[in-house]
């Protein structure tokens, strides 16, 4: 069983808004195979406490727009790692430093990659 559709179409929202905020190094895992509490982990980076805050803003209106209601959230106190569980995905925003300390990517590295078919970075910045 892979992840299904409404997961999938949470995620990519979830990753558009990320990227308009600033969230880079987008990444959703297929953890469906592994785990029966969720479908996808999105991974986004971010490069302090503000924008970490800006993009669970972000990530949070869009999938609400979409009709998911998250069910827990934990470390916006402290913004460097903030966890979104919307059931069908958990959307994991983290500091680049806290994200390569954790390497989520690496932990789920047996997983599939969803491809979240983002539009291209403009012109002189990084798709990452």
């Amino acid at each position: 069983m892979s992840a299904t559709q409404q997961a999938i179409e949470l995620a990519r929202a979830a990753a558009v808004a990320a990227a308009g905020k600033k969230g880079s190094n987008i990444e959703a895992l297929d953890v469906s195979e592994k785990m029966a509490l969720t479908d996808i982990f999105l991974v986004i980076s971010a490069g302090n406490e503000r924008q970490v805050g800006a993009v669970v803003d972000a990530v949070d209106e869009a999938v609400r727009g979409l009709g998911g209601k998250a069910v827990r959230r934990e470390g916006e106190q402290q913004n460097q790692w903030v966890l979104l569980d919307y059931t069908d995905i958990i959307v994991h925003v983290q500091q680049l430093e806290v994200r390569q300390t954790y390497s989520l990517e690496r932990l789920w590295k047996d997983c599939p990659l969803i491809d979240l078919q983002l539009p291209a970075a403009p012109e002189g910045q990084d798709a990452e």
